[in-house]
């Protein structure tokens, strides 16, 4: 049987890159590459590039993907926390708004910053938008 190739010509021979380890050093906020670097020079900002290896972050696309997250993640956990008080207690609802619009508040600040250093290792691992090395541009608008 012979062995079937996929992708042809267009699929170039790179370096498979860890998806998984990739993704834990952009949670963690390193650069996804050495895990060294800082990936953030502000709270959501990235750096232009790694400071210690010298990889290229200012390309990339993680747009409104990592906020998504969030609030699916902490809808989540807040409406099945919230649910089950609700059926455990007899609170009235200015204490669950005291309780849970805090907790809603500290958890999306606090997941925010991670889940888009892990989507930015995601696409560092798949060598998406200019982790690759060519030009989105050329992929959206053949024109340019």
């Amino acid at each position: 049987m012979e062995e079937q190739i996929f992708g042809g010509a267009s699929a170039a021979k790179r370096p498979e890159r860890p998806v998984i380890e990739a993704m834990k050093r952009g949670f963690l906020g390193r650069c996804p590459h050495c895990g060294q670097g800082r990936l953030f020079r502000a709270f959501l900002k990235t750096a232009d590039q790694c400071q210690v290896c010298g990889e290229e972050f200012h390309h990339h696309r993680a747009d409104d993907l990592p906020a998504y997250l969030v609030v699916f993640i902490v809808g989540h956990i807040v409406v099945g926390g919230f649910m089950g008080m609700e059926a455990m207690t007899d609170w009235p609802g200015w204490l669950h708004l005291a309780i849970w619009v805090p907790i809603t508040l500290i958890m999306a600040l606090a997941l925010i910053g991670p889940i888009k250093g892990a989507v930015v290792g995601l696409q560092w691992a798949y060598y998406m938008h200019g982790f690759g090395g060519e030009d989105d541009a050329l992929e959206t608008h053949p024109e340019a």
